[in-house]
């Protein structure tokens, strides 16, 4: 099976593979540092413990081998500032990853998470199986809409799902790329 490259760095940036229990500390200080800022869109918010962090950090490493989820903690010159990761769920249509971010409030507004999701979209189409990268969020979540807007991503379709955080709207808005729009892209950068 293919998989990401589970280190990846750019300049000041690195996204690195989860590593277990030595990340306990550092990820469950930095979400309750940015609980606040997370609370309207990530209903897991409601259930923040350390043991909750644990089992997140305990079950990625057979989520990654499997290809399901491969799960990054975000660094900025070397401090963890976020997570990322390229998934697959149940409703991710064949052929495609979808990509998914957030970040301490501190470091917003920089460029870190659409940094972070170009690094994401280079690796998912690294992997030959992969046709297509999505991003996903709720449509009145306007700063996770920035960064597939500024990306190149197009807005491939909207559908109907259970508002389970404070602010979300009962609604998904979901972002496409192809490998094709891709490559245009990525050779439009590179001149």
């Amino acid at each position: 099976m293919n998989l990401p490259q589970p280190v990846i760095t750019s300049d000041d940036l690195t996204l690195r593979r989860f590593d277990g229990e030595a990340d306990l500390p550092e990820l469950f200080r930095l979400i309750e540092e940015s609980l606040e800022h997370l609370r309207p869109w990530m209903p897991w918010v409601a259930e923040h413990s350390p043991a909750r962090t644990a089992e997140f950090l305990a079950g990625r490493a057979e989520l990654w081998e499997s290809g399901e989820q491969c799960s990054y903690a975000i660094l900025l010159d070397g401090a963890m500032v976020g997570t990322c990761g390229l998934h697959r769920h149940e409703d991710t249509p064949e052929g495609c990853r979808e990509i998914g971010y957030w970040l301490h409030p501190a470091v917003t507004g920089r460029g870190v998470a659409t940094r972070s999701a170009r690094a994401l979209v280079e690796q998912a189409f690294l992997l030959p199986d992969v046709d297509c990268v999505e991003i996903v969020h709720d449509p009145a979540n306007r700063a996770s809409a920035a960064v597939p807007a500024r990306l190149g991503f197009t807005e491939h379709l909207r559908r109907p799902a259970e508002a389970l955080a404070p602010a979300e709207t009962g609604e998904l808005q979901i972002w496409r790329l192809t490998r094709e729009q891709a490559k245009v892209l990525l050779a439009a950068e590179s001149s």
